[in-house]
């Protein structure tokens, strides 16, 4: 009966709940809407809020929001004489007042890309003007419309020419029109290049009223610092999150000055910058405000008596930390001493990144994880540079120490096939909702090998919702790579235990690409 009333419509509310937990998965969305009109008017919006991100290869939306041009442009549109046959001659819904997230980056080679998938040949000086017009247009579709934008991210760190032009001529047509970012904006994203004009960036953030995160990345740390000493800034009573990816703080001296004048700031994420020297550290410790450092990914490891410091003041705030390759260039005592530290001010990491290269750091991170397994629920352990022959051990101490439920696993492996049933043995009582397994090796090993134990131990007993297996064999200098998900069979036998296997790239890049994490960030 209940059933029948969520079908029918009785309980809109719980049915936006069940579409809204799908917002992200495209396929099942559409799915929703070919249920009855209610699911339809419900998953509608979900799949139109960010349509220049969406990773389907599919640009028709372009010519549906051409389509919704006022009458001015579309009989400029109409002397082009190219796409008439194109645009659909009615629509159910006003698509553009969908739109939520809007990356200005991504707005021209959307349109290039459908102007590919329709063969559409223009010469070059027709198709110059072509695209501007469009681009300019979809702004003021969006505008005219009223959209209620919640994020505006600008990535052009290596745009080429002809993008920035677009991206310079759709900046200059947003400031015209400040009402359309300035109230409603909570979240803004920059990694730009020299060829856009900052000034532009500036007045934009300026504009904003209600921002609540920003995120900078690359080069673009002197615009951080002009934008937030401003006196022209709005930020100071509203913005509570700063993430930095790949910046450079090398002679930056004023970030307590900046943080101290912001009266909401709550944390600060730092993801593979660098020059996290004593100077930059000190800025942190100096601060007479609580600043949560939330996020620590580090490529390059500061000066350990600073480090300690830093992790005596925000290490209890500490919810992300990783490190990467570059962290075997570093000494066995330094890379001791940061772990031990990590041990022993930070218990309340949620998400944990790392590579064991030895046997002496992997006792270290068994003990961190051991420490912080309360908390732990997303863990990503490379291990495919570990060349000695206690990796059953690392396997059986890691399957020992997991906690009962984990959000997310990544294992990262190269070894013999049976390795693996040591681990799957030593976690039995772990439920993993993903879990993905990379093996990488010169030997003739792959997923067909690994399935036997995974369907004994983790099938059966049904210990995972999300299963991505990989393998990656080097041979005679070819690359071969084999996806658990080409199996067709083998898939559909999964999925008879509830159990849904993802291609490895699209489960991996989940959590684990921490570019995507960075975008995540509450």
């Amino acid at each position: 009966m209940s059933c029948s009333k969520i079908f029918s419509g009785d309980l809109p509310e719980l049915i936006y709940e069940i579409i809204e937990y799908f917002q992200n998965d495209y396929s099942t969305l559409h799915s929703c809407i070919l249920v009855n009109k209610l699911w339809c008017r419900l998953a509608i919006p979900l799949l139109w809020k960010n349509p220049f991100s969406i990773p389907t290869g599919n640009y028709n939306f372009i010519e549906i929001y051409l389509y919704n041009l006022n009458k001015y442009l579309k009989e400029i549109l109409n002397e082009y004489q190219i796409i008439d046959s194109l645009l659909t001659s009615n629509t159910l819904f006003n698509y553009p007042s969908y739109i939520k997230y809007l990356n200005i980056s991504k707005i021209n080679p959307s349109i290039e890309l459908w102007l590919k998938a329709h063969n559409i040949n223009l010469n070059m000086d027709l198709v110059f003007e072509f695209k501007k017009f469009i681009n300019i247009s979809l702004i003021k579709l969006f505008i005219e419309n009223e959209v209620n934008l919640h994020t505006l991210e600008l990535e052009a760190s290596n745009a080429y020419y002809t993008n920035t032009y677009y991206i310079n001529n759709i900046l200059e047509i947003i400031l015209q029109n400040p009402n359309f970012i300035s109230n409603n904006i909570i979240n803004l994203k920059f990694s730009i290049s020299s060829s856009i004009n900052n000034n532009r960036i500036s007045q934009l953030i300026n504009l904003q009223q209600n921002l609540k995160k920003i995120s900078f990345s690359s080069n673009t740390l002197p615009l951080y610092q002009s934008l937030l000493l401003s006196k022209e800034s709005n930020c100071s009573n509203t913005l509570n999150t700063i993430i930095f990816r790949d910046i450079n703080f090398r002679g930056i001296n004023n970030l307590d000055k900046i943080f101290e004048q912001l009266n909401v700031l709550e944390s600060v994420h730092l993801i593979y910058c660098y020059s996290l020297n004593t100077e930059f550290i000190q800025q942190f410790i100096n601060l007479t405000k609580p600043i949560k450092l939330k996020s620590l990914f580090i490529n390059e490891i500061p000066r350990i008596e600073s480090l300690e410091l830093l992790l005596q003041k925000s290490g209890n705030y500490l919810e992300n930390f990783g490190y990467g390759l570059r962290f075997s260039f570093f000494g066995m005592q330094t890379k001791r001493q940061l772990l031990e530290l990590i041990i022993k001010y930070c218990k309340n990491i949620r998400l944990l990144d790392y590579c064991v290269f030895n046997d002496d750091i992997n006792s270290l991170m068994s003990s961190l994880i051991e420490n912080i397994k309360q908390n732990l629920n997303y863990l990503s352990i490379n291990l495919s540079n570990y060349k000695n022959n206690n990796i059953k051990l690392i396997l059986q101490n890691l399957g020992q120490t997991l906690p009962s439920k984990i959000e997310y696993l990544s294992l990262v492996l190269d070894i013999k096939v049976n390795d693996i049933e040591i681990f799957l043995k030593n976690s039995k009582v772990t439920f993993f909702k993903k879990l993905v397994i990379k093996i990488v090796s010169q030997k003739d090993v792959n997923y067909v090998a690994v399935v036997p134990y995974i369907k004994e131990y983790i099938m059966k007993k049904k210990r995972v919702k999300y299963l991505a297996i990989k393998s990656t064999i080097f041979s005679n200098t070819k690359l071969y790579c084999m996806d658990l998900f080409d199996l067709k069979d083998e898939v559909k036998e999964f999925k008879l235990h509830n159990i849904e296997v993802l291609s490895y790239i699209k489960l991996f890049t989940d959590i684990t690409d921490i570019y995507r994490f960075s975008n995540e960030i509450d």
